[in-house]
């Protein structure tokens, strides 16, 4: 089989966040080859809602990660064109009883930098409404916004191919080669690739791919389902959640989990979430849960109550046990560089993991420290 060694680096992975990478690597002067064993977006990018969210995270590195990020969704569309439905709709957090932890919590996240605003009864049904009388207060995020990922993903690889790298779909990777400790290339059933750098873009499936390296990374699947309405006039205007989202988010309870969230789109349709447990790539269909989700949020919007579904889907969020992604270098084979373990935030930080990781790959000052997300903190002691 023919070697090719033209290389700079080879990213593993087509969806969002590999293709961010490409992107990132490919605008800072560097040949990029992208291989996937499936179509572009055919893995946790094609299931997810687009959500680009700066509302559900406390302060620390990732906040710092998710405000770089939404900034860099928008340099994104400037630099690759506006063919993936960015926009800015705002996020509207809303809680069923008592608020007093909510408005804590948004008070933490401004002293952060987050543009947050309380919205009292009027104003809040002004925003959505068809929201339930009963809630009478909110949170307001203006910067929370939603994309299309399968879309973003797929312009973000033409780009990339025009901009001289390369993209080979349907071609599984077998082997990672490394000598002296130090990547030197991949092997795939498409053919063998030399490069002195590779990434980890793979997302539920990036722990198989370091073992492939001689590494190891603690990622596992979290599935979670999403109900499709029927398109029709628009009925929701935000990103609208009940409080306990986040503690879902959070929490690291492998039993079911749902809450409510619920957002229009720009076609029409409106998407209904959000479940969480880890079964596994257990790709079965849950009616039980289905239910769940259609209940909680009829009883946000009871209007939702006469609307046609058109689908329900799953997908699988590749989850890390302490709940921060997984980016940067390989602590036991120089030159492999992970960006995973995103969870359900992988769309809204694909473009600030990339450029944390360019940064490092091409010697540039990093925008923020990258040691909390460093993948040394699961690899201590392994050969």
């Amino acid at each position: 089989m023919k070697i090719q060694s033209n290389y700079d680096a080879i990213v593993i992975g087509a969806g969002i966040v590999g293709a961010s990478c490409a992107l990132a690597l490919t605008n800072a002067g560097l040949k990029v080859l992208v291989v996937d064993r499936g179509p572009v977006a055919s893995g946790t990018t094609g299931a997810g809602e687009g959500n680009i969210l700066v509302s559900d995270k406390e302060p620390g590195s990732e906040l710092t990660l998710a405000l770089k990020s939404r900034d860099l969704w928008f340099e994104m569309r400037e630099d690759v064109g506006d063919t993936f439905e960015l926009e800015a709709k705002g996020g509207v957090v809303v809680s069923r009883g008592d608020d007093r932890l909510l408005r804590e919590y948004a008070g933490r996240q401004h002293s952060a930098g987050v543009e947050v605003k309380e919205v009292g009864d009027q104003e809040l049904h002004e925003l959505e409404p068809h929201l339930t009388p009963e809630i009478r207060s909110g949170i307001l995020y203006p910067q929370d916004s939603q994309c299309q990922p399968m879309l973003a993903a797929a312009q973000a690889l033409r780009v990339v191919r025009a901009r001289g790298g390369e993209v080979i779909t349907g071609a599984t990777v077998i082997k990672i080669n490394s000598r002296l400790g130090k990547i030197a290339g991949v092997e795939t059933t498409k053919g063998n690739f030399q490069a002195p750098v590779v990434v980890n873009a793979t997302g539920t499936w990036a722990g198989e791919i370091a073992k492939l390296a001689g590494s190891n990374l603690p990622i596992a699947p979290r599935k979670g389902f999403i109900l499709v309405t029927a398109p029709m006039p628009q009925l929701i205007f935000h990103k609208v959640y009940d409080s306990d989202y986040v503690a879902n988010v959070a929490s690291g309870d492998a039993d079911l989990q749902t809450s409510t969230v619920v957002e229009g789109t720009r076609s029409g349709t409106i998407l209904i979430g959000a479940s969480r447990e880890r079964i596994g790539f257990d790709k079965r269909m849950n009616v039980e849960v289905l239910r769940k989700l259609a209940a909680q949020a009829t009883s946000l919007f009871p209007i939702l109550r006469d609307v046609q579904l058109l689908r329900a889907y799953s997908g699988f969020r590749p989850y890390a046990p302490d709940h921060l992604p997984v980016i940067g270098e390989d602590s036991i084979v120089s030159g492999l560089w992970h960006s995973a373990g995103h969870e359900g935030a992988g769309i809204g930080l694909a473009p600030g993991s990339a450029r944390l990781i360019a940064d490092q790959i091409i010697g540039a000052t990093p925008f923020m420290d990258p040691a909390p997300f460093s993948p040394s903190r699961f690899q201590e002691g392994v050969a």
